[in-house]
């Protein structure tokens, strides 16, 4: 019996434990879900974490603990291939944040089990250098005594257990042509000369093995090849904020530069990784985004789920946004958007959301079909009244007075919400290469809260 058909676990557990010689049957066996104990002195059932410690045995245990795996975040480890089929890993981080060391641990874990791969940075010095020699680079990943070698005539990594890495420049994209790849990292993709062209030449050589993958890193810009990646299927996007990495960098550096920078475009992008679009006539900027931050408070006046529906399933995101009011003051709680769902599943993300958070209702968008939208959230259990909306006008214009709101200071964010904000930034800027459906969420569940019957667009009707 294969790992996969006796555990149902993260893909991710069983690339970094390959070596570790866990005892499976073993493990399933302790961690196989049972019956909760009827007598309250009986030990509660393990976490498949303390399960895997008793399989492997104390040694691989220790080294399991020391493991990148155990020390990782989360958005440092790849996608789970158990939740979403990707075939294109894109880390956006801040500077510092962690993503060469990503992008250098899945490489390595492949490279260990013999296979071949491309390394493609912004010159051939910046692979060598960084990708490869730099502190959280191939080498400096490798585990005592497997550390590669570096050919400088062939421009290859060579490791002892006969995985081999080629390197690339993007300058040079027609080096590309020809060779062949089980897989790939790309590093600093928005720094690209020619990252269209290369990307598409690497895509043509990534063919090799049974699930040819890419791995991209890069700090993120506005620029048009970063937006068409992003909304490509199969890609599956991590964020790495500076901040997460703090205790891993000169206790000084991050301090330091947020009292310089902090509340700015260029802290947004280089140190929280997000791309922040500089087109004019953006409705929102980084600097009005960074000041609308606030705790939730203890209790609101009322709490609403908003829907934007998407027209078919692979198409744009299902914008699903949670907020509340208190007094004449909005408050945002939660971005549940989801891309790539079935009706009954963005249906039942909403139904979901009403729950956890007490909602008093739905507003949500009918442009697609009031009767579709209705009885999806019907059967998906959605307990809440729905208020049906239609857009009358544009997106931007429907947003116009929202922003406003923000510019009254009458709107704050309960957290951080990367791809909202990402949105809320380019909306009216030119520059999107996808339907702001998060944004457009949020624009009605705050004009439902804040606005109400006073302005003519969008106009909210009960059922």
């Amino acid at each position: 019996m294969s790992q996969a058909e006796t555990l149902t676990i993260p893909t991710s557990w069983l690339r970094y434990t390959k070596n570790l010689n866990v005892d499976w049957a073993r493990l399933l066996d302790i961690w196989r879900p049972r019956p909760e104990p009827a007598a309250p002195q009986k030990p509660p059932r393990q976490t498949l974490q303390e399960a895997l410690r008793e399989a492997l045995g104390k040694e691989a245990a220790d080294r399991l603990e020391a493991s990148w795996f155990n020390r990782s975040h989360p958005d440092q480890l790849p996608p789970d291939d158990l939740d979403k089929i990707w075939r294109t890993w894109l880390i956006l981080g801040g500077r510092g944040a962690g993503k060469t060391r990503a992008g250098a641990e899945w490489l390595s874990a492949g490279a260990e089990r013999g296979q071949r791969f491309a390394l493609v940075g912004p010159s051939l010095h910046d692979v060598r250098e960084v990708m490869i020699e730099g502190p959280s680079g191939l080498k400096a990943v490798a585990a005592k005594g497997q550390t590669p070698r570096y050919e400088v005539s062939r421009r290859r990594l060579i490791w002892p257990q006969g995985g081999v890495a080629y390197a690339h420049s993007a300058e040079d994209p027609e080096s590309l042509r020809g060779p062949e790849f089980d897989g790939a990292w790309c590093d600093e993709f928005c720094a690209w000369p020619r990252a269209e062209e290369t990307l598409a030449l690497l895509r043509m050589g990534v063919r090799r093995g049974s699930d040819p993958r890419l791995v991209v890193t890069t700090t993120p810009k506005p620029a048009q090849a970063l937006r068409r990646l992003m909304a490509e299927p199969g890609v599956v996007t991590h964020r790495l904020p500076t901040s997460g990495n703090a205790e891993n960098l000169a206790p000084a550096f991050l301090e330091y530069l947020l009292s310089i920078y902090g509340s700015t475009r260029l802290a947004a992008q280089e140190l929280e990784g997000l791309v922040v679009e500089d087109g004019e006539g953006a409705l929102w900027r980084a600097a009005d985004l960074a000041r609308c931050r606030a705790a939730r408070p203890p209790s609101l006046d009322r709490i609403v789920v908003a829907v934007d529906p998407p027209v078919t399933q692979g198409g744009d995101a299902c914008g699903i946004v949670v907020a509340g009011r208190l007094g004449r003051v909005g408050f945002v709680l939660d971005d549940r958007s989801a891309k790539g769902l079935a009706p009954l599943g963005w249906a039942r993300r909403v139904a979901e959301a009403v729950v956890e958070f007490d909602a008093s209702y739905v507003v949500a968008e009918v442009n697609q079909g009031g009767d579709m939208v209705r009885s999806t959230l019907a059967a998906a259990e959605c307990r809440a009244p729905i208020r049906t909306v239609r857009a009358r006008v544009g997106k931007r214009a429907r947003a116009e007075p929202v922003a406003a709101l923000y510019d009254q200071g009458r709107v704050m964010h309960c957290g951080t919400f990367p791809m909202l904000e990402e949105e809320m930034m380019g909306l009216g800027t030119g520059g999107m290469t996808h339907s702001p459906d998060r944004a457009d969420a949020l624009v009605w569940a705050l004009t439902d809260l804040l606005l109400g019957e006073a302005g003519s667009e969008p106009r909210v009707r009960g059922l």
